[in-house]
């Protein structure tokens, strides 16, 4: 056997990757690239909901406190509804100002209209995919109620 023979056979049995496996390889590669970036995406867009939805939630909790600390000449003083920045109230962080904006709603009731209050504050934000979302809280306020009865009755 010659040594050209000889040479051409030891590189015909070294293994090696072909063309076509090396770009199925690539192929594979790239998927999983763009499909965990398509992952991570949406979860960037539920984590920004989850906080949105967590500060919406303060938000209510904070304004339907300070209207039951309220007296009821306070409340029935309230506009119908009036429409504002969830920073006004809450915080001056660039998060809450201008991103939130709260509608408070007061309603007579229909059966007691003299004696007690529909409540409504509902908080709606975009998330930063332009999405709009909204959260409500609806809440009853009676006329000598609980804060009236504790302030008035409890301690003349």
């Amino acid at each position: 056997m010659s040594a050209a023979a000889a040479s051409w056979n030891r590189r015909r049995h070294q293994h090696g990757f072909t063309l076509l496996e090396v770009a199925m390889a690539a192929g594979v590669m790239a998927m999983g690239l763009a499909t965990s970036i398509i992952a991570i995406q949406s979860a960037f867009r539920h984590l920004d909901l989850a906080r949105g939805s967590t500060l919406a939630s303060q938000i209510i909790q904070s304004e339907m406190e300070r209207l039951r600390l309220m007296s009821w000449a306070g409340i029935t003083a309230l506009p119908a509804t009036q429409t504002f920045d969830g920073g006004t109230f809450f915080s001056a962080s660039n998060r809450v100002v201008g991103r939130f904006s709260v509608t408070r709603t007061r309603t007579p009731d229909a059966t007691r209209p003299t004696e007690v209050m529909n409540l409504t504050v509902a908080v709606q934000w975009d998330t930063y995919d332009g999405r709009l979302h909204r959260r409500t809280f609806s809440s009853i306020y009676a006329k000598n109620g609980l804060y009236d009865y504790y302030h008035t009755i409890a301690h003349p």
